[in-house]
């Protein structure tokens, strides 16, 4: 699933090709996650895209009377296209401009979301309990370990829950949680304040570091222009089990946490 860098990447390439672009209309190919109003095309036409924000892994497409709210789901990816082209079997939704471009979903598994929000946004049932920014200069190890207090479940899924943190999807938790040589399986309220606030830290440079990698592309993810990103080749413990630990060549273990598969070492992870 595109985690934090993936949709910040996507927002990056799409912001200043289409920012100020009025809308021509909408075509709706399929059906995604939820039904996409009918009268959407009519909605948005004439309306000017003022530009595109993102709160966690949703992107906000300003259109001044209202909000087109896109989440990529489990395997979409955006694209720029500076005309229009024939459609292939699982690009499902095209967000067309007056001077012939478009903003175009690809989602294979139609896990997807498009919708339109005409009040504010950031107030949206989807949208309005979600957690911390990760990148937000207020995040800080503290926030972290005042939400952990009394927390039974690992730190892991912890920090994958959108009502503490958004954006920190499975990949970048174990990543994150290596670099800060914390066990993904440590009770969440076990975990001191000095650790949390390396875990800050840690996560914010990991997600910094796949944001300037272009993101990670393990299965579908293409960024804007149809790239695909490269910070996989910088995991130390995501995806590589069985494979010796880059700091002390112990193994890296996998194990089921929440149906997700986690991986870390059990050496430098305590």
């Amino acid at each position: 699933m595109p985690e934090l860098p993936e949709v910040e990447t996507t927002r990056r390439g799409l912001e200043p090709h289409v920012s100020g672009k009025r809308i021509a209309g909408a075509q709706i190919r399929q059906s995604l996650r939820w039904p996409i109003s009918g009268d959407l095309s009519k909605e948005i036409v004439g309306c000017a895209l003022s530009g595109i924000s993102r709160r966690g892994k949703y992107l906000l497409f300003d259109c001044g009377k209202g909000t087109l709210i896109l989440h990529l789901g489990m395997s979409g990816s955006l694209r720029f296209l500076k005309q229009y082209e024939q459609p292939s079997k699982h690009d499902h939704f095209d967000l067309s401009f007056t001077d012939g471009s478009l903003v175009r979903l690809r989602d294979p598994r139609r896990f997807g979301a498009v919708i339109w929000e005409k009040g504010n946004a950031l107030l949206h049932p989807l949208l309005k309990r979600l957690g911390m920014e990760p990148l937000d200069e207020e995040f800080s190890g503290k926030m972290l370990h005042d939400l952990s207090r009394g927390r039974t479940m690992a730190i892991k899924p912890f920090l994958m829950d959108h009502h503490v943190l958004v954006g920190v999807g499975n990949i970048y938790a174990s990543e994150a949680l290596y670099r800060a040589r914390i066990s993904p399986l440590r009770a969440a309220g076990k975990v001191g304040l000095k650790r949390y606030m390396r875990l800050a830290e840690e996560i914010r440079s990991t997600l910094r570091e796949a944001l300037d990698a272009g993101g990670s592309s393990l299965r579908d993810f293409l960024d804007s222009s149809g790239n695909p990103g490269y910070f996989q080749h910088s995991h130390f413990v995501y995806a590589r089990a069985g494979l010796p630990c880059q700091n002390c060549s112990a193994p890296i273990r996998q194990v089921r946490q929440g149906q997700r598969s986690t991986f870390y070492c059990p050496r430098c992870q305590k």
